[in-house]
């Protein structure tokens, strides 16, 4: 594999974690965000989805963003009679978010960066051993 698509491959990637790190970041931040009044829903949680794509010009396989979806799942409820946003039962509906799950995908999405950005690293380091030998020649 040519070097400089090595470099490409990587930082596609890099590219589409740090979007699943900022989606990861959107859902930390609403996790606990209500429905403004009864009968409106809270936030949804926002999922990522990829694709491989076909980059013609270098002839390699990189990863992108296919879109950012909404996970369908089950709002859970929390009693609450108080609350302003509380159904007749004094049920309120909470964001689909679950903040262990969100902290091991952010976890997973981080070194997953990280494995990129080190793999450029000694993509980089292979392409200047190659010019200090080509020069040395």
């Amino acid at each position: 594999m040519d070097l400089m698509n090595s470099m490409a491959i990587s930082a596609s990637g890099m590219k589409v974690q740090g979007t699943r790190l900022r989606v990861i970041s959107e859902n930390l931040a609403n996790a606990n965000s209500t429905a403004a009044s009864p009968g409106d829903l809270p936030y949804r949680r926002k999922v990522i989805l990829f694709e491989n794509v076909l980059d013609q010009e270098m002839g390699t396989e990189k990863v992108r963003v296919k879109k950012v979806d909404v996970d369908r799942s089950d709002f859970p409820r929390r009693y609450d009679p108080g609350h302003p946003s509380a159904d007749a039962d004094g049920y309120v509906l909470m964001p689909n978010v679950s903040t262990l799950n969100e902290s091991m995908d952010m976890r997973e999405a981080q070194r997953s960066y990280e494995a990129n950005l080190n793999t450029i690293d000694a993509t980089r380091q292979m392409i200047m051993r190659t010019v200090d030998l080509l020069r040395s020649n």
